[in-house]
């Protein structure tokens, strides 16, 4: 379900992931009327990426609201050498995902949804671990949650005034 789109006026690649979607019915007078919901994760493969949850009467058009969605959530992910800096965990309702750094050739040791956002990311190395809920949306945004979490060491230097060496 990985497909790679490209992106006319900024010149970059995008990776976009189909994670999950899902088809609702309303019984109405004639029968059932469907729609459906996407979630879709955005990444430029190099520290950048996004989720989007969409929802149409059809399968197409909620990716393409999905997608446009996670391109507007985007958020800007630090990455040392193909993995992240410190060991973070993240959590969103009953989701509690936990990420650790690892050593060069390890790869991305996922589930589904959070393998999705590390790929996107351009993540290489990576250890993780998902409690409690297996449901990708919630894992999505625990996963995100712990992302934002991470810092650079010229960063913790920078906010608290220091030198760390």
């Amino acid at each position: 379900m990985a497909n790679t789109n490209v992106e006319g006026t900024q010149g970059d690649a995008n990776i976009d992931r189909v994670l999950k979607i899902k088809r609702c019915a309303a019984v109405v007078k004639g029968g059932r009327r469907f729609s459906f919901a996407a979630l879709v994760v955005v990444g430029d493969g190099k520290g950048k990426a996004g989720y989007g949850y969409g929802k149409a009467n059809e399968v197409p058009p909620s990716v393409a609201k999905a997608q446009k969605a996670a391109m507007r959530s985007m958020i800007k992910v630090p990455i040392i050498n193909g993995t992240i800096p410190h060991k973070v965990s993240g959590r969103y309702g009953a989701a509690h995902v936990l990420l650790m750094p690892a050593s060069p050739g390890t790869g991305i040791i996922a589930g589904q949804a959070v393998r999705a956002v590390c790929e996107a990311l351009g993540i290489q190395d990576i250890l993780t671990k998902s409690f409690r809920s297996n449901n990708p949306t919630v894992l999505i945004k625990a996963t995100f949650d712990a992302l934002s979490q991470l810092r650079t060491r010229e960063d913790v230097e920078r906010l608290r005034g220091v030198s760390l060496s």
